[in-house]
Protein backbone atom coordinates (compact mmCIF):
# COMPACT_ATOMS: atom_id res chain seq x y z
CA UNK A 1 0.00 0.00 0.00
CA UNK A 2 1.22 3.55 -0.71
CA UNK A 3 3.07 5.40 2.03
CA UNK A 4 3.64 9.14 1.95
CA UNK A 5 5.90 11.51 3.87
CA UNK A 6 3.98 14.61 4.92
CA UNK A 7 5.62 17.84 6.05
CA UNK A 8 3.87 18.59 9.34
CA UNK A 9 3.78 22.36 8.93
CA UNK A 10 2.52 22.22 5.33
CA UNK A 11 -0.05 19.54 6.17
CA UNK A 12 -1.59 21.34 9.15
CA UNK A 13 -1.60 24.65 7.24
CA UNK A 14 -3.59 23.01 4.44
CA UNK A 15 -5.81 21.21 6.94
CA UNK A 16 -6.53 24.47 8.76
CA UNK A 17 -5.89 22.95 12.19
CA UNK A 18 -3.02 21.30 14.04
CA UNK A 19 -3.77 17.99 15.73
CA UNK A 20 -1.88 16.18 18.49
CA UNK A 21 -0.95 12.62 17.55
CA UNK A 22 -3.73 11.04 19.60
CA UNK A 23 -6.66 8.75 18.92
CA UNK A 24 -8.63 11.73 17.55
CA UNK A 25 -6.04 12.23 14.80
CA UNK A 26 -5.96 8.50 13.97
CA UNK A 27 -9.76 8.41 13.73
CA UNK A 28 -9.62 11.39 11.39
CA UNK A 29 -7.11 9.56 9.18
CA UNK A 30 -9.42 6.52 9.05
CA UNK A 31 -11.91 8.61 7.03
CA UNK A 32 -9.30 8.49 4.24
CA UNK A 33 -8.58 4.78 4.81
CA UNK A 34 -5.24 5.90 6.17
CA UNK A 35 -3.32 5.30 9.36
CA UNK A 36 -0.44 6.93 11.15
CA UNK A 37 2.72 4.99 10.39
CA UNK A 38 5.17 7.18 12.31
CA UNK A 39 4.77 10.48 14.17
CA UNK A 40 7.59 13.07 13.94
CA UNK A 41 10.08 13.54 16.75
CA UNK A 42 9.74 16.64 18.92
CA UNK A 43 13.53 17.00 18.73
CA UNK A 44 13.27 17.93 15.03
CA UNK A 45 12.63 21.63 14.17
CA UNK A 46 8.92 22.27 13.35
CA UNK A 47 9.59 23.16 9.71
CA UNK A 48 11.41 19.84 9.17
CA UNK A 49 9.06 17.44 10.94
CA UNK A 50 7.76 14.63 8.74
CA UNK A 51 4.59 12.59 9.38
CA UNK A 52 4.67 9.12 7.80
CA UNK A 53 1.20 8.00 6.73
CA UNK A 54 0.13 4.70 5.17
CA UNK A 55 -2.84 4.67 2.78
CA UNK A 56 -4.94 1.53 2.47
CA UNK A 57 -6.77 2.39 -0.77
CA UNK A 58 -4.99 2.15 -4.11
CA UNK A 59 -8.09 3.43 -5.95
CA UNK A 60 -7.55 6.99 -4.70
CA UNK A 61 -4.29 8.35 -6.17
CA UNK A 62 -5.52 11.85 -5.25
CA UNK A 63 -4.68 11.01 -1.63
CA UNK A 64 -1.01 10.25 -2.36
CA UNK A 65 0.03 13.85 -1.62
CA UNK A 66 -0.01 16.25 1.31
CA UNK A 67 -2.59 18.54 -0.32
CA UNK A 68 -4.82 15.66 -1.44
CA UNK A 69 -4.97 14.03 1.96
CA UNK A 70 -5.50 17.38 3.69
CA UNK A 71 -8.33 18.18 1.26
CA UNK A 72 -10.30 15.06 2.13
CA UNK A 73 -9.80 15.49 5.88
CA UNK A 74 -10.73 19.18 5.62
CA UNK A 75 -13.93 18.34 3.75
CA UNK A 76 -14.71 15.51 6.12
CA UNK A 77 -14.55 17.71 9.18
CA UNK A 78 -16.13 20.83 7.63
CA UNK A 79 -18.48 19.50 4.97
CA UNK A 80 -19.68 21.63 2.07
CA UNK A 81 -18.44 24.83 3.74
CA UNK A 82 -14.86 23.70 3.01
CA UNK A 83 -15.49 22.73 -0.61
CA UNK A 84 -12.83 24.12 -2.95
CA UNK A 85 -13.82 25.75 -6.23
CA UNK A 86 -11.87 24.50 -9.26
CA UNK A 87 -14.21 25.68 -12.03
CA UNK A 88 -12.02 28.73 -12.71
CA UNK A 89 -9.36 26.59 -14.39
CA UNK A 90 -11.21 23.39 -15.40
CA UNK A 91 -12.12 22.97 -19.06
CA UNK A 92 -15.08 20.83 -20.04
CA UNK A 93 -16.26 19.36 -23.37
CA UNK A 94 -17.68 22.21 -25.40
CA UNK A 95 -16.41 24.88 -22.98
CA UNK A 96 -12.64 25.29 -23.41
CA UNK A 97 -10.81 27.67 -21.08
CA UNK A 98 -8.70 30.45 -22.53
CA UNK A 99 -5.04 29.38 -22.61
CA UNK A 100 -3.82 32.68 -24.09
CA UNK A 101 -0.50 32.01 -25.83
CA UNK A 102 0.25 28.85 -23.84
CA UNK A 103 0.23 26.20 -26.54
CA UNK A 104 1.90 22.81 -27.16
CA UNK A 105 2.11 21.34 -30.67
CA UNK A 106 2.41 17.54 -30.88
CA UNK A 107 4.36 15.80 -33.67
CA UNK A 108 2.30 13.23 -35.69
CA UNK A 109 5.26 10.81 -35.45
CA UNK A 110 4.60 10.37 -31.72
CA UNK A 111 1.30 8.55 -32.27
CA UNK A 112 2.92 5.12 -31.97
CA UNK A 113 5.71 6.09 -29.55
CA UNK A 114 4.27 8.14 -26.67
CA UNK A 115 1.19 9.81 -28.12
CA UNK A 116 -0.57 11.93 -25.49
CA UNK A 117 0.27 15.04 -23.49
CA UNK A 118 -1.40 17.46 -21.08
CA UNK A 119 0.01 20.55 -19.37
CA UNK A 120 -0.76 23.60 -17.23
CA UNK A 121 1.16 26.48 -15.62
CA UNK A 122 1.15 27.48 -11.95
CA UNK A 123 1.94 30.99 -10.73
CA UNK A 124 1.21 33.41 -7.92
CA UNK A 125 3.86 32.78 -5.30
CA UNK A 126 7.34 31.25 -4.96
CA UNK A 127 7.81 27.54 -4.34
CA UNK A 128 9.30 26.85 -0.93
CA UNK A 129 11.37 23.83 0.12
CA UNK A 130 8.51 21.75 1.69
CA UNK A 131 6.28 22.34 -1.33
CA UNK A 132 9.05 21.37 -3.75
CA UNK A 133 9.65 18.12 -1.85
CA UNK A 134 5.93 17.40 -1.93
CA UNK A 135 5.84 18.04 -5.70
CA UNK A 136 8.65 15.51 -6.18
CA UNK A 137 6.90 12.97 -3.95
CA UNK A 138 3.59 13.42 -5.82
CA UNK A 139 5.42 13.01 -9.11
CA UNK A 140 7.08 9.79 -8.01
CA UNK A 141 3.96 8.27 -6.39
CA UNK A 142 1.69 9.06 -9.35
CA UNK A 143 4.16 7.99 -12.03
CA UNK A 144 5.48 4.88 -10.29
CA UNK A 145 2.25 3.39 -8.92
CA UNK A 146 -0.58 4.94 -10.95
CA UNK A 147 1.55 5.48 -14.08
CA UNK A 148 3.02 1.95 -14.16
CA UNK A 149 6.63 3.02 -13.60
CA UNK A 150 6.23 5.99 -16.00
CA UNK A 151 5.06 3.78 -18.88
CA UNK A 152 1.48 5.10 -19.05
CA UNK A 153 1.98 8.38 -17.11
CA UNK A 154 5.08 10.51 -16.50
CA UNK A 155 5.34 14.06 -15.19
CA UNK A 156 7.82 16.90 -15.59
CA UNK A 157 8.05 20.31 -13.90
CA UNK A 158 9.91 23.26 -15.50
CA UNK A 159 10.79 26.92 -14.92
CA UNK A 160 8.10 28.58 -17.01
CA UNK A 161 9.76 32.01 -17.17
CA UNK A 162 12.58 30.49 -19.25
CA UNK A 163 10.18 29.01 -21.82
CA UNK A 164 9.22 30.71 -25.06
CA UNK A 165 5.86 29.54 -26.39
CA UNK A 166 4.69 27.56 -28.27
CA UNK A 167 6.27 24.40 -26.93
CA UNK A 168 6.86 21.48 -29.32
CA UNK A 169 6.47 17.81 -28.39
CA UNK A 170 8.46 16.04 -31.12
CA UNK A 171 9.88 12.68 -32.15
CA UNK A 172 13.64 12.95 -32.75
CA UNK A 173 16.59 10.80 -33.75
CA UNK A 174 18.19 9.57 -30.49
CA UNK A 175 21.69 9.51 -32.01
CA UNK A 176 21.79 13.01 -33.48
CA UNK A 177 19.81 14.93 -30.83
CA UNK A 178 21.60 16.05 -27.67
CA UNK A 179 21.10 18.23 -24.59
CA UNK A 180 22.48 18.58 -21.07
CA UNK A 181 20.38 16.39 -18.74
CA UNK A 182 19.58 17.23 -15.13
CA UNK A 183 22.46 16.34 -12.84
CA UNK A 184 25.10 16.55 -15.60
CA UNK A 185 27.18 19.44 -16.96
CA UNK A 186 27.88 18.27 -20.50
CA UNK A 187 25.74 17.53 -23.55
CA UNK A 188 24.73 13.93 -24.16
CA UNK A 189 22.82 12.39 -27.04
CA UNK A 190 19.44 10.88 -26.21
CA UNK A 191 20.94 7.43 -26.83
CA UNK A 192 23.76 8.15 -24.37
CA UNK A 193 21.29 9.39 -21.76
CA UNK A 194 19.29 6.14 -22.03
CA UNK A 195 22.44 4.06 -21.67
CA UNK A 196 24.47 6.10 -19.14
CA UNK A 197 22.29 8.47 -17.11
CA UNK A 198 20.92 6.95 -13.84
CA UNK A 199 17.36 7.81 -14.87
CA UNK A 200 18.04 6.46 -18.34
CA UNK A 201 19.12 3.14 -16.86
CA UNK A 202 15.99 3.09 -14.67
CA UNK A 203 13.38 4.13 -17.24
CA UNK A 204 15.08 3.82 -20.62
CA UNK A 205 13.37 0.47 -21.27
CA UNK A 206 10.15 2.38 -22.04
CA UNK A 207 11.49 3.95 -25.26
CA UNK A 208 14.86 2.31 -25.99
CA UNK A 209 13.49 0.11 -28.81
CA UNK A 210 11.83 3.03 -30.64
CA UNK A 211 13.55 4.37 -33.76
CA UNK A 212 12.70 7.89 -32.56
CA UNK A 213 12.32 9.20 -29.00
CA UNK A 214 10.11 11.96 -27.53
CA UNK A 215 11.61 15.40 -26.94
CA UNK A 216 10.03 18.51 -25.43
CA UNK A 217 11.45 21.86 -26.59
CA UNK A 218 10.31 25.48 -26.79
CA UNK A 219 10.07 27.95 -29.66
CA UNK A 220 13.80 28.75 -29.33
CA UNK A 221 14.51 25.03 -29.77
CA UNK A 222 15.81 24.84 -26.20
CA UNK A 223 15.19 21.40 -24.70
CA UNK A 224 12.88 20.99 -21.71
CA UNK A 225 13.14 17.21 -21.34
CA UNK A 226 13.16 13.79 -22.94
CA UNK A 227 9.91 12.27 -21.60
CA UNK A 228 9.62 10.03 -19.68
CA UNK A 229 13.32 9.89 -18.76
CA UNK A 230 14.89 13.18 -17.58
CA UNK A 231 14.56 16.98 -17.57
CA UNK A 232 17.15 19.33 -19.00
CA UNK A 233 19.70 20.86 -16.66
CA UNK A 234 18.52 24.47 -17.18
CA UNK A 235 14.78 24.76 -17.78
CA UNK A 236 14.07 21.51 -15.91
CA UNK A 237 16.06 22.38 -12.77
CA UNK A 238 13.33 23.72 -10.47
CA UNK A 239 14.60 25.41 -7.31
CA UNK A 240 12.94 26.87 -4.17
CA UNK A 241 11.99 30.47 -4.96
CA UNK A 242 10.82 29.79 -8.54
CA UNK A 243 7.45 31.48 -9.09
CA UNK A 244 6.09 30.23 -12.41
CA UNK A 245 6.22 26.53 -13.24
CA UNK A 246 5.10 24.51 -16.24
CA UNK A 247 3.73 21.07 -15.31
CA UNK A 248 3.43 18.57 -18.18
CA UNK A 249 2.37 14.95 -18.29
CA UNK A 250 2.95 12.54 -21.18
CA UNK A 251 1.88 8.95 -21.63
CA UNK A 252 -0.03 6.28 -23.46
CA UNK A 253 -3.41 6.40 -21.66
CA UNK A 254 -5.39 9.63 -21.98
CA UNK A 255 -7.91 9.09 -19.12
CA UNK A 256 -5.05 8.38 -16.72
CA UNK A 257 -3.18 11.48 -17.94
CA UNK A 258 -6.23 13.69 -17.48
CA UNK A 259 -6.89 12.33 -13.99
CA UNK A 260 -3.26 12.80 -12.92
CA UNK A 261 -3.30 16.33 -14.38
CA UNK A 262 -6.44 17.21 -12.43
CA UNK A 263 -5.01 15.77 -9.22
CA UNK A 264 -1.81 17.82 -9.42
CA UNK A 265 -3.63 21.00 -10.49
CA UNK A 266 -6.14 20.75 -7.62
CA UNK A 267 -3.27 20.16 -5.18
CA UNK A 268 -1.52 23.33 -6.33
CA UNK A 269 -4.78 25.27 -6.22
CA UNK A 270 -5.41 24.17 -2.62
CA UNK A 271 -1.90 25.36 -1.75
CA UNK A 272 -2.77 28.86 -2.98
CA UNK A 273 -1.35 28.85 -6.52
CA UNK A 274 -3.08 30.17 -9.63
CA UNK A 275 -3.65 27.53 -12.31
CA UNK A 276 -3.25 28.66 -15.95
CA UNK A 277 -4.55 26.16 -18.56
CA UNK A 278 -2.39 25.06 -21.48
CA UNK A 279 -3.76 24.00 -24.87
CA UNK A 280 -2.19 20.84 -26.37
CA UNK A 281 -2.84 20.30 -30.08
CA UNK A 282 -2.69 16.62 -31.10
CA UNK A 283 -2.77 15.80 -34.82
CA UNK A 284 -4.73 12.60 -34.02
CA UNK A 285 -7.71 11.76 -31.84
CA UNK A 286 -7.09 11.28 -28.12
CA UNK A 287 -10.51 9.92 -27.25
CA UNK A 288 -11.45 13.39 -25.98
CA UNK A 289 -10.84 15.27 -29.20
CA UNK A 290 -7.61 16.37 -30.82
CA UNK A 291 -7.16 19.65 -28.93
CA UNK A 292 -7.15 19.33 -25.13
CA UNK A 293 -6.99 22.33 -22.82
CA UNK A 294 -6.06 21.00 -19.40
CA UNK A 295 -6.93 20.71 -16.58
CA UNK A 296 -9.96 19.04 -18.18
CA UNK A 297 -13.09 17.70 -16.46
CA UNK A 298 -14.05 14.34 -18.00
CA UNK A 299 -15.74 12.35 -15.20
CA UNK A 300 -19.17 10.80 -15.77
CA UNK A 301 -22.01 10.83 -13.20
CA UNK A 302 -22.90 7.61 -11.36
CA UNK A 303 -26.38 6.65 -10.18
CA UNK A 304 -27.97 4.55 -7.46
CA UNK A 305 -31.04 4.65 -5.24
CA UNK A 306 -31.62 5.62 -1.62
CA UNK A 307 -33.17 2.18 -1.09
CA UNK A 308 -30.02 0.42 -2.34
CA UNK A 309 -27.82 2.54 -0.07
CA UNK A 310 -29.84 1.83 3.06
CA UNK A 311 -30.27 -1.85 2.20
CA UNK A 312 -26.55 -2.50 1.76
CA UNK A 313 -25.51 -0.41 4.77
CA UNK A 314 -28.31 -1.74 6.99
CA UNK A 315 -29.41 1.81 7.82
CA UNK A 316 -32.46 4.07 7.54
CA UNK A 317 -30.70 7.26 6.49
CA UNK A 318 -32.75 10.11 5.08
CA UNK A 319 -32.05 11.70 1.71
CA UNK A 320 -30.51 14.71 3.46
CA UNK A 321 -28.22 12.53 5.62
CA UNK A 322 -27.02 10.61 2.55
CA UNK A 323 -26.42 13.82 0.62
CA UNK A 324 -24.44 15.33 3.52
CA UNK A 325 -22.30 12.20 3.82
CA UNK A 326 -21.47 12.26 0.10
CA UNK A 327 -20.78 16.00 0.10
CA UNK A 328 -18.39 15.43 2.99
CA UNK A 329 -16.41 13.29 0.53
CA UNK A 330 -16.39 16.31 -1.89
CA UNK A 331 -19.06 14.95 -4.25
CA UNK A 332 -21.93 16.84 -5.84
CA UNK A 333 -25.28 15.10 -5.28
CA UNK A 334 -28.68 15.36 -6.96
CA UNK A 335 -31.68 13.49 -5.50
CA UNK A 336 -35.06 13.06 -7.21
CA UNK A 337 -37.43 10.81 -5.32
CA UNK A 338 -35.55 7.57 -4.64
CA UNK A 339 -32.96 8.18 -7.39
CA UNK A 340 -29.55 9.63 -6.56
CA UNK A 341 -27.03 10.97 -9.07
CA UNK A 342 -23.46 11.61 -7.95
CA UNK A 343 -21.04 13.85 -9.84
CA UNK A 344 -17.46 13.25 -8.67
CA UNK A 345 -14.85 15.98 -8.21
CA UNK A 346 -12.29 16.54 -10.97
CA UNK A 347 -9.57 14.60 -9.13
CA UNK A 348 -11.57 11.38 -8.67
CA UNK A 349 -12.38 8.72 -11.25
CA UNK A 350 -13.04 5.72 -8.98
CA UNK A 351 -16.85 5.50 -9.23
CA UNK A 352 -17.30 2.44 -11.43
CA UNK A 353 -20.47 1.05 -9.84
CA UNK A 354 -23.31 2.01 -7.53
CA UNK A 355 -21.50 0.20 -4.73
CA UNK A 356 -18.74 2.82 -4.92
CA UNK A 357 -21.31 5.49 -4.05
CA UNK A 358 -22.53 3.40 -1.12
CA UNK A 359 -18.96 3.02 0.14
CA UNK A 360 -18.54 6.80 0.01
CA UNK A 361 -21.71 7.19 2.10
CA UNK A 362 -20.19 4.86 4.68
CA UNK A 363 -16.87 6.74 4.70
CA UNK A 364 -18.71 10.06 4.91
CA UNK A 365 -20.66 8.90 7.95
CA UNK A 366 -17.45 7.30 9.38
CA UNK A 367 -17.13 3.70 10.49
CA UNK A 368 -17.84 4.73 14.11
CA UNK A 369 -21.37 5.74 13.08
CA UNK A 370 -22.33 2.12 12.46
CA UNK A 371 -23.06 0.34 15.75
CA UNK A 372 -21.88 -3.31 15.97
CA UNK A 373 -24.74 -5.80 15.83
CA UNK A 374 -25.01 -9.36 17.07
CA UNK A 375 -25.71 -11.81 14.22
CA UNK A 376 -29.42 -12.63 14.00
CA UNK A 377 -28.91 -16.18 12.75
CA UNK A 378 -26.98 -19.08 14.25
CA UNK A 379 -25.05 -21.30 11.87
CA UNK A 380 -22.59 -24.14 12.24
CA UNK A 381 -19.40 -23.69 10.26
CA UNK A 382 -18.12 -26.54 8.13
CA UNK A 383 -15.67 -27.09 5.31
CA UNK A 384 -16.86 -26.87 1.74
CA UNK A 385 -16.69 -30.11 -0.27
CA UNK A 386 -14.02 -28.56 -2.53
CA UNK A 387 -11.91 -27.80 0.55
CA UNK A 388 -12.31 -31.34 1.87
CA UNK A 389 -11.25 -32.81 -1.47
CA UNK A 390 -8.30 -30.39 -1.72
CA UNK A 391 -7.10 -31.43 1.74
CA UNK A 392 -7.37 -35.10 0.80
CA UNK A 393 -5.32 -34.46 -2.35
CA UNK A 394 -2.70 -32.56 -0.35
CA UNK A 395 -2.30 -35.51 2.04
CA UNK A 396 -1.89 -37.92 -0.87
CA UNK A 397 0.63 -35.71 -2.68
CA UNK A 398 2.74 -35.39 0.47
CA UNK A 399 2.56 -39.19 0.78
CA UNK A 400 3.88 -39.49 -2.78
CA UNK A 401 6.93 -37.43 -1.74
CA UNK A 402 5.87 -34.01 -3.02
CA UNK A 403 6.33 -30.75 -1.12
CA UNK A 404 3.49 -28.21 -1.01
CA UNK A 405 4.06 -24.66 -2.32
CA UNK A 406 1.89 -21.52 -2.20
CA UNK A 407 2.10 -18.78 -4.84
CA UNK A 408 0.48 -15.50 -5.92
CA UNK A 409 -2.37 -15.62 -8.41
CA UNK A 410 -1.07 -12.67 -10.45
CA UNK A 411 2.03 -12.59 -12.61
CA UNK A 412 3.61 -11.33 -15.81
CA UNK A 413 3.08 -12.10 -19.49
CA UNK A 414 6.65 -13.34 -19.62
CA UNK A 415 6.02 -16.05 -17.01
CA UNK A 416 2.46 -17.10 -17.84
CA UNK A 417 2.61 -16.93 -21.65
CA UNK A 418 6.02 -16.41 -23.26
CA UNK A 419 8.00 -18.89 -21.17
CA UNK A 420 5.25 -21.52 -21.45
CA UNK A 421 5.20 -21.56 -25.29
CA UNK A 422 1.46 -20.74 -25.43
CA UNK A 423 -0.41 -18.02 -27.33
CA UNK A 424 -2.27 -16.72 -24.27
CA UNK A 425 -5.64 -16.39 -26.03
CA UNK A 426 -7.52 -17.54 -22.92
CA UNK A 427 -5.34 -15.71 -20.38
CA UNK A 428 -7.01 -12.92 -18.40
CA UNK A 429 -5.21 -9.57 -18.57
CA UNK A 430 -5.83 -6.87 -15.96
CA UNK A 431 -6.90 -3.59 -17.58
CA UNK A 432 -4.94 -1.21 -15.34
CA UNK A 433 -2.30 -3.17 -13.39
CA UNK A 434 -0.06 -1.48 -10.82
CA UNK A 435 2.95 -3.30 -12.30
CA UNK A 436 3.71 -5.51 -15.30
CA UNK A 437 4.71 -8.18 -12.78
CA UNK A 438 1.05 -8.39 -11.74
CA UNK A 439 -0.56 -7.90 -15.15
CA UNK A 440 -2.13 -11.34 -15.75
CA UNK A 441 -4.20 -13.84 -13.77
CA UNK A 442 -2.51 -17.20 -13.85
CA UNK A 443 -4.19 -19.69 -16.22
CA UNK A 444 -2.20 -22.63 -14.80
CA UNK A 445 -0.26 -23.58 -11.67
CA UNK A 446 2.67 -25.03 -13.62
CA UNK A 447 4.35 -21.62 -14.30
CA UNK A 448 4.24 -20.88 -10.56
CA UNK A 449 6.00 -24.15 -9.78
CA UNK A 450 8.59 -23.48 -12.49
CA UNK A 451 9.27 -20.02 -11.02
CA UNK A 452 10.34 -21.73 -7.78
CA UNK A 453 12.32 -24.38 -9.60
CA UNK A 454 14.32 -21.86 -11.63
CA UNK A 455 15.98 -20.59 -8.42
CA UNK A 456 16.43 -24.05 -6.88
CA UNK A 457 19.19 -25.44 -9.07
CA UNK A 458 21.62 -25.76 -6.14
CA UNK A 459 19.25 -27.92 -4.07
CA UNK A 460 19.79 -31.70 -4.05
CA UNK A 461 17.66 -33.56 -6.63
CA UNK A 462 15.00 -34.85 -7.03
CA UNK A 463 12.71 -31.81 -6.66
CA UNK A 464 9.03 -32.66 -6.33
CA UNK A 465 6.58 -29.82 -5.66
CA UNK A 466 2.83 -29.23 -5.94
CA UNK A 467 0.14 -26.67 -5.20
CA UNK A 468 -3.64 -26.77 -4.91
CA UNK A 469 -4.95 -23.30 -5.68
CA UNK A 470 -7.05 -21.10 -7.92
CA UNK A 471 -6.54 -20.54 -11.61
CA UNK A 472 -8.71 -18.50 -13.99
CA UNK A 473 -9.12 -18.19 -17.73
CA UNK A 474 -11.42 -16.67 -20.36
CA UNK A 475 -14.58 -18.72 -20.92
CA UNK A 476 -17.13 -17.07 -23.26
CA UNK A 477 -19.81 -19.60 -22.28
CA UNK A 478 -19.86 -18.26 -18.70
CA UNK A 479 -21.99 -15.24 -17.73
CA UNK A 480 -18.91 -13.37 -16.56
CA UNK A 481 -16.83 -14.40 -19.57
CA UNK A 482 -14.29 -16.07 -17.26
CA UNK A 483 -14.03 -19.21 -15.18
CA UNK A 484 -12.20 -19.63 -11.88
CA UNK A 485 -11.52 -23.12 -10.57
CA UNK A 486 -9.54 -25.00 -7.94
CA UNK A 487 -6.68 -26.88 -9.53
CA UNK A 488 -3.85 -29.24 -8.60
CA UNK A 489 -0.50 -28.63 -10.24
CA UNK A 490 2.60 -30.79 -9.76
CA UNK A 491 6.21 -30.73 -10.95
CA UNK A 492 9.04 -33.24 -10.61
CA UNK A 493 12.60 -32.38 -11.71
CA UNK A 494 15.45 -34.92 -11.78
CA UNK A 495 17.61 -36.81 -14.28
CA UNK A 496 15.15 -39.70 -14.71
CA UNK A 497 11.92 -37.68 -14.84
CA UNK A 498 9.73 -39.17 -17.59
CA UNK A 499 6.19 -39.77 -18.82
CA UNK A 500 5.82 -43.09 -17.01
CA UNK A 501 6.49 -41.46 -13.63
CA UNK A 502 3.85 -38.80 -14.31
CA UNK A 503 1.33 -41.47 -15.41
CA UNK A 504 2.03 -43.53 -12.28
CA UNK A 505 1.48 -40.48 -10.05
CA UNK A 506 -1.87 -39.66 -11.69
CA UNK A 507 -2.96 -43.32 -11.51
CA UNK A 508 -2.04 -43.56 -7.82
CA UNK A 509 -3.72 -40.29 -6.92
CA UNK A 510 -7.03 -41.07 -8.62
CA UNK A 511 -6.95 -44.69 -7.34
CA UNK A 512 -6.83 -43.55 -3.71
CA UNK A 513 -9.57 -41.01 -4.44
CA UNK A 514 -11.61 -43.86 -6.01
CA UNK A 515 -12.25 -41.77 -9.11
CA UNK A 516 -12.42 -43.39 -12.58
CA UNK A 517 -10.64 -41.78 -15.51
CA UNK A 518 -9.29 -42.36 -19.00
CA UNK A 519 -6.38 -40.84 -20.89
CA UNK A 520 -6.18 -39.45 -24.40
CA UNK A 521 -3.46 -38.21 -26.71
CA UNK A 522 -2.93 -34.43 -26.58
CA UNK A 523 -0.87 -31.82 -28.40
CA UNK A 524 -0.02 -29.20 -25.78
CA UNK A 525 3.01 -27.00 -26.69
CA UNK A 526 4.14 -27.01 -23.05
CA UNK A 527 4.93 -30.75 -23.25
CA UNK A 528 6.94 -32.99 -25.57
CA UNK A 529 4.81 -34.38 -28.40
CA UNK A 530 4.09 -38.09 -27.85
CA UNK A 531 5.05 -37.84 -24.16
CA UNK A 532 1.92 -36.19 -22.86
CA UNK A 533 -1.65 -37.25 -22.16
CA UNK A 534 -4.96 -35.67 -21.22
CA UNK A 535 -7.01 -36.91 -18.27
CA UNK A 536 -10.63 -37.61 -19.26
CA UNK A 537 -13.65 -37.78 -17.00
CA UNK A 538 -17.02 -38.55 -18.61
CA UNK A 539 -15.53 -37.69 -21.99
CA UNK A 540 -14.31 -34.24 -20.86
CA UNK A 541 -10.64 -33.37 -20.45
CA UNK A 542 -10.05 -32.24 -16.85
CA UNK A 543 -6.27 -32.41 -16.72
CA UNK A 544 -2.97 -33.09 -18.45
CA UNK A 545 0.44 -34.56 -17.62
CA UNK A 546 3.69 -35.34 -19.38
CA UNK A 547 7.32 -34.40 -19.91
CA UNK A 548 7.91 -30.66 -20.22
CA UNK A 549 9.17 -29.46 -23.60
CA UNK A 550 12.94 -28.66 -23.75
CA UNK A 551 12.12 -25.14 -24.98
CA UNK A 552 10.00 -24.51 -21.88
CA UNK A 553 12.83 -25.74 -19.66
CA UNK A 554 15.29 -23.52 -21.52
CA UNK A 555 12.97 -20.53 -21.11
CA UNK A 556 13.06 -21.09 -17.35
CA UNK A 557 16.83 -21.82 -17.29
CA UNK A 558 16.20 -25.37 -16.02
CA UNK A 559 18.88 -27.82 -17.16
CA UNK A 560 17.38 -31.06 -15.78
CA UNK A 561 14.49 -33.10 -17.29
CA UNK A 562 11.10 -32.38 -15.75
CA UNK A 563 7.58 -33.77 -15.71
CA UNK A 564 4.48 -31.79 -14.80
CA UNK A 565 0.74 -32.04 -14.72
CA UNK A 566 -2.46 -30.31 -13.75
CA UNK A 567 -5.91 -31.47 -12.65
CA UNK A 568 -9.22 -29.60 -12.34
CA UNK A 569 -10.31 -30.50 -8.80
CA UNK A 570 -13.76 -28.88 -8.93
CA UNK A 571 -14.97 -31.24 -11.65
CA UNK A 572 -14.26 -34.20 -9.36
CA UNK A 573 -16.17 -32.91 -6.31
CA UNK A 574 -19.63 -34.42 -7.11
CA UNK A 575 -18.16 -37.86 -7.83
CA UNK A 576 -15.91 -37.72 -4.76
CA UNK A 577 -18.89 -36.88 -2.53
CA UNK A 578 -20.87 -39.77 -4.03
CA UNK A 579 -18.00 -42.17 -3.31
CA UNK A 580 -17.93 -41.03 0.33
Amino acid sequence: MPKIDVNEQLFFNLLGKAYPYTQEFEQLLSSAKAELDEAPSDAVPPAERIIKIELNDTNRPDLWSTAGLARLLRMHTGGASHKAQYQAFLSAPGAVKDSAHRRVIVDPALEHIRPFMTAFVISGKPIDEPMLKDIIQTQEKLCWNFGRKRRSVSMGVYRSELIQWPVHYRAVDPDSTSFTPLGFETNMTCREIIAEHPKGKEYGWIIKDAKQVPLLSDAKNETLSMPPIINSARIGAVQPGDTNLLVELTGTDMPSLLLATNIVACDFSDAGYTILPVCVEHPYNTGFGKTITAPFYFQEPTKTTLHAINKLLGTELSAQEIAEALERMDNTVSIEGDSLTLTPPAYRNDFLHAVDIIEDVMMGKTVEFFAPETPREFTIGRLLPITQLSRKIKSLMVGFGYQEMIFNYLGSKKDYIDRMNIDGTTTIEIANPMSENYQFVRPSIIPSLLSAETVSGNAVYPHRTFETGKIAYLAPEENTGTRTCQSLGFLAVHQDANFNEAASLVAGLLYYLQLPYHVTETCDPRFIEGRQAGILYEGKQIGIFGELHPQVLENWAITVPALAGELDIETLVPLYQAKK
